[in-house]
């Protein structure tokens, strides 16, 4: 038998940006008996598991919930609004950007990737991998398409391999004032319920995410929230689609069921997990949003005590959920992982695509908390030192200093 949950002393500290440690309260409502997904006890789970994500999504549209990964949800949404053939606008910010093209491409659909170019002057590593999406470079493109042969815009919200929110607003603001009619479309898998997300407000056309980042749970959840527009799209789009269609899914979801098996057990997890972020008595939402931004603002405050670079490179798209630490020239980020692994039983994010071997990611969502986080920033901290990395000063006295100062505003009744 392999031996998956075998650690001599302690618990393992999970300090990847997703899958996110998942709260004992979620893990124990999974373990419940599973239920006929047909019957009437199921068509109760199922209404409420549909209003409360819509409202984790900010949305009064609909959302299709699939079992699947948040890749599932990247191909519902391309393959329910678009043709064979169709040119589709994609920003190159990350690694999730590049695998979401990739997709397209394997799809037929005829994906062109715009980034801002040239390798950023601090680290050498690409300009567009540390900032986030440009959309002015979005809007001069869609001008300059006059017979309107885009028919859609894919950008990344929180792109997970860079530690970089982009400015979501923006981008639609650059599609209206290019008078275009491309869909937007938001990959925002691990932004959900972690940074603030507005899918209505924003203008978003297809929303897609899964379950394994802010949402508390495991993989195995994947989401498509949906405007009007998409909708209408949805009639006339000619790619294949049986399993990922949005007709039947939302005519089913009228009643509570689904048209195929759902995931009875990972709803029962989805269920408690709303509950969590959903409830007033810890603040809901705004309080979630300020809970990960005050982590992500002490995790930076140990970076910079190290003196080293952090991967984003502009302050103002930080992201609240990951930090990536660049680490210096000569020193294997992955062997420096490894070593954090191996001594202090910490799991941190490695460096993705083009960032592999230059950086690694600290988590900091899911099932977490101030001491949490010194506990991982510590075991980094001695990681560091033991592969002969320099450090101006430490980094766990930095983020220790910074959550004395800036203590949490809301009661800490449960984690979320």
């Amino acid at each position: 038998m392999i031996a998956l949950d075998h650690h001599p002393t302690g618990r393992h500290f999970l300090q990847i940006p997703g899958p996110s440690p998942v709260p004992d309260r979620i893990l124990r409502a999974m373990s419940l008996p599973t239920i006929d997904h047909r019957g009437p006890e199921f068509a109760q789970l199922g209404l409420k598991v549909l209003a409360g994500i819509g409202r984790v999504f900010q949305t009064r549209g609909p959302v299709a919930i699939y079992p699947a990964s948040g890749t599932g949800a990247w191909e519902a949404a391309l393959v329910n609004t678009l043709s064979p053939g169709d040119a589709v606008l994609m920003y190159e910010g990350g690694q999730f950007a590049a695998l979401w093209q990739k997709l397209a491409l394997r799809l037929g659909l005829k994906p062109e990737f715009i980034a801002l170019p040239g390798t950023d002057a601090e680290t050498s590593l690409p300009a567009s991998w540390r900032r986030g999406v440009q959309a002015e470079l979005i809007e001069q493109r869609l001008r300059a398409d006059t017979v309107h042969a885009i028919k859609a815009v894919c950008v990344v919200h929180n792109e997970t391999s860079t530690g970089v929110t982009s400015d979501i607003p923006a981008v639609r603001r650059a599609i209206d004032a290019a008078g275009h009619p491309a869909l937007l479309l938001v990959d925002t898998i691990s932004g959900l319920a972690s940074a603030d997300y507005r899918h209505d407000e924003w203008g978003i056309d297809v929303s897609i995410s899964g379950s394994q980042k802010g949402l508390m749970l495991p993989p195995g959840i994947s989401f498509n929230a949906v405007s009007a527009k998409a909708l209408a799209a949805s009639k006339t789009a000619t790619l294949p689609k049986a399993f990922w269609a949005w007709d039947e899914i939302f005519e089913t979801n009228r009643t509570g069921y689904w048209p195929t098996t759902p995931n009875t057990n990972l709803l029962y997890g989805l269920s408690e997990a709303l509950d969590l972020l959903l409830d007033p008595a810890t603040g809901g939402l705004q309080a979630v949003f300020e809970r990960h931004r005050r982590w992500g603002e002490g995790v930076r405050a140990a970076v910079r005590a190290w003196g080293l670079p952090i991967q984003c490179a502009d302050p103002a798209v930080y992201s609240p959920v990951l930090t990536g630490v660049v680490t210096p020239v000569g020193v294997d980020a992955d062997a420096l992982r490894k070593l954090i692994h191996q001594r202090f039983d910490l799991s941190l994010g490695t460096g993705l695509g083009k960032l592999k071997g230059r950086m690694f990611r600290i988590g900091h969502l899911g099932d977490c908390n101030d001491l949490t986080l010194m506990a991982a920033l510590a075991g980094c901290e001695m990681g560091l030192k033991l592969a002969g990395v320099k450090l101006a000063a430490s980094g766990v006295q930095g983020a220790m200093d910074h959550f004395a100062a800036h203590p949490q505003q809301q009661p800490l009744l449960a984690a979320a």
